[in-house]
């Protein structure tokens, strides 16, 4: 690792910290609110309409690869259940030993199990069967949990791995679905977060109060098209 690249995971660290910090102390009627708001706010994102809908886009998505929130993190569930009735294929991540992520469907909240690894965050993930960790290159829009988005649509993750590893993926097999980081509103920052180069821009942020699109990060995807 440079030195710059170590600066700026040093730097990553530290931004982590306060902004996990600041989730941590959200009351859980703010929590509550900004699930529900979230479920609400999906549903207006052209890219999330579920093929067949009045005005739904012929890019709309038929699979989605999405994941249940943990902790003090943008409730998930209502969106799930919302996207999930309006006919859309949810494939949701499996934590393996090694951090990577493999990916089974959502068939409902009474199919999620919880799981632990480690002494970590218990986790709640889906029951049926295992589709491998190629399975995600298959959505149309890839849901992201992030703890920022700046700018630039460069999206600060928890630090695990997990999601740079399914986004390289995606990167090897030419796969091009739309990326959405899903953060609270306050978590949309104009100041550049620390960025590395193995750091995928997304090209959207989904939060409860709307939908925030980065143009310079779309313009180079339909340029790939």
């Amino acid at each position: 690792m440079s030195a710059d690249q170590g600066r700026a995971a040093a730097r990553k660290r530290e931004v982590r910290r306060d902004l996990m910090a600041v989730r941590a102390a959200m009351a859980d009627e703010e929590v509550k609110a900004a699930a529900e708001a979230l479920a609400r706010r999906a549903l207006e994102l052209p890219e999330l309409v579920g093929p067949g809908e009045p005005g739904s886009p012929g890019e709309s998505a038929r699979t989605v690869a999405a994941y249940v929130s943990v902790g003090r993190e943008p409730g998930t569930l209502p969106l799930l259940n919302a996207l999930r009735g309006r006919g859309v294929r949810l494939l949701l991540p499996v934590l393996l030993p090694d951090d990577d992520l493999d990916w089974a469907a959502y068939e409902g909240p009474g199919r999620l199990v919880e799981s632990e690894r480690g002494g970590r965050t218990r986790l709640l993930e889906p029951g049926g069967p295992r589709l491998g960790p190629g399975a995600v290159t298959g959505a149309d829009v890839v849901l992201l949990p992030g703890l920022a988005v700046d700018r630039r649509g460069v999206r600060l993750g928890r630090g695990g791995g997990s999601y740079d590893r399914a986004l390289a993926r995606l990167e090897a097999a030419g796969a091009e679905p739309a990326l959405v980081a899903v953060v609270y509103g306050h978590e949309v920052v104009d100041a550049d977060l620390p960025r590395q180069p193995h750091d995928r821009p997304v090209h959207a942020a989904l939060t409860p109060e709307g939908v925030h699109r980065f143009p310079a990060v779309a313009e180079r995807r339909r340029g790939a098209d």
